[in-house]
């Protein structure tokens, strides 16, 4: 039988309607019958994920808890997150609900090992991210090398994100940021970037780069697509 999505979005608006055309467009469909269901909560109301995380911001489990009840009203057979750092509040957030939550850290862990063995990934995130370890804890527990950003490339990032992409502008304002973050952790031996703020992959396409990239966007797409009972259009 095949199954829905609950999309628990708002962090931010813009990666959330990126993560939900990625699942549409990567989902093997002939006509529109052929896509799945999904439930969007776009709930742009929740607390900064990476304030609370480092410096006592309000916690953001109560907004998102609200958007977890109503997307199981709506009857998900499954939720995914569009936020890297929102991953932090998963454990918790899993243990309110019999429905199963898909990681977009463990799908980017596998898609890292699979498409790079051996090679050595750069973490492209939020300073909440990093500082919580998420993705060291998975590319660890996957066996996939890595670096992660020195505080000047983590500031960078943070300029990126917040600065730029979720302050809707021009990618000309956060290009020299971005190039300094890839020739540093290049210049350390980094063979490939890890995209992990749902902002990054934005920004790299609006950039034009072209170094080699794991998207967590679109592994989570690819991910739910196949917990759902679809194909992927490879």
């Amino acid at each position: 039988m095949k199954k829905s999505i609950g999309i628990l979005g708002g962090m931010g608006p813009l990666a959330t309607a990126d993560l939900f055309r990625k699942i549409v467009l990567l989902t093997d469909a002939a006509r529109d019958n052929d896509h799945i269901r999904i439930y969007i909560d776009d709930n742009a109301s929740i607390p900064d994920r990476t304030a609370a995380i480092l410096s006592g911001g309000a916690d953001p489990l109560p907004a998102m808890t609200d958007s977890l009840r109503k997307l199981e009203a709506c009857g998900a057979d499954c939720i995914i997150m569009p936020c890297n750092t929102a991953h932090y509040f998963l454990p918790r957030l899993q243990a309110l609900t019999d429905v199963p939550f898909l990681s977009m850290l463990e799908a980017s862990a596998s898609a890292c090992r699979a498409r790079f063995p051996g090679r050595t990934a750069a973490v492209l995130a939020t300073k909440g991210t990093l500082a919580a370890g998420l993705y060291q804890q998975v590319l660890t527990a996957q066996q996939v090398p890595f670096l992660v950003p020195a505080p000047p490339e983590q500031d960078a990032l943070m300029r990126i994100i917040y600065d730029g992409v979720k302050a809707g502008k021009s990618p000309d304002t956060y290009r020299a940021d971005m190039e300094s973050v890839l020739h540093a952790l290049s210049a350390q031996g980094a063979d490939y970037f890890i995209l992990g703020c749902t902002e990054l992959p934005l920004a790299a396409e609006l950039l034009g780069l072209h170094v080699p990239t794991v998207d967590p966007t679109t592994e989570l797409a690819k991910a739910v697509i196949r917990f759902c009972g679809y194909s992927v259009n490879e």
